[in-house]
């Protein structure tokens, strides 16, 4: 049978650990689970832990501290590359992405190398947004899809698909970037690569409990990285 890792990134998500967890592990018997997380004072990872004792699907990367959301998917995407797992998620701890949409990802991976679930293929599918986060997001997909070229509507989605060969592809070494920027990145280093990039529509719910980790420098990260990817892509850097 074919495995497929969820990794999930957190910081201060002790509300929404276990739940997600369990959640997560209920769509597939294929799944398995991988957290990444950054020394949350609110003990995170002991809830991971004590969950790990009871199911060896449960895996858990424990850092010394709060060092970003690209680091902690490049450090899940190679856990996921040795221990051989065919296919690799990116996934939010906070419920806005719906643990029900994996089996249905997973059905479509013979279709492409990628395979985003996306917010804006098919009209605005978002929830209790704040209105000034909605149009900067989606402001922000358009203006990295006229400066890349790249065919992608939801190139800063976070609830992803990689077959391993993808990952395995891109050196991952190379990656800086955090957040939305990460996010463009990633998928414009396979998408040049040659793979082949699929959306498939999601509803994108705005986070259960908890605090949003949305801060300023993220989006001016991103809004910089498109050039520079753009300016790499022209010099045949990537």
């Amino acid at each position: 049978m074919p495995k497929a890792l969820v990794i999930i990134p957190t910081y201060n998500e002790a509300q929404n650990a276990e739940k997600i967890i369990t959640e997560v592990l209920q769509q597939s018997d294929m799944v398995e689970i991988l957290i990444v997380d950054d020394n949350s004072p609110d003990g995170t990872a002991d809830i991971v832990k004590k969950m790990m004792t009871n199911n060896p699907k449960v895996h858990l990367i424990q850092r010394e501290r709060k060092m970003g959301l690209g680091t902690a998917y490049v450090a899940g995407f190679k856990f996921g590359i040795q221990h051989q797992f065919d296919f690799i998620f990116e996934m939010d701890a906070d419920f806005s992405h719906n643990p029900k949409e994996i089996p249905i990802m997973l059905s479509k991976m013979d279709e492409c190398d990628v395979l985003i679930g996306s917010r804006y293929i098919k009209g605005v599918n978002v929830v209790n947004w704040p209105m000034k986060r909605l149009i900067l997001s989606y402001s922000a997909n358009i203006y990295t899809r006229v400066i890349t070229g790249m065919p992608v509507h939801d190139a800063t989605a976070g609830f992803k698909c990689y077959k391993r060969k993808v990952l395995e592809t891109i050196d991952l070494d190379s990656i800086r970037s955090n957040g939305y920027a990460f996010q463009i990145e990633t998928n414009f280093l396979a998408w040049r690569k040659g793979f082949i990039l699929k959306e498939m529509p999601i509803v994108c719910v705005d986070r259960r409990v908890g605090v949003s980790k949305m801060k300023k420098k993220i989006v001016y990260e991103a809004a910089f990285m498109v050039w520079k990817l753009k300016a790499r892509s022209i010099f045949n850097k990537l």
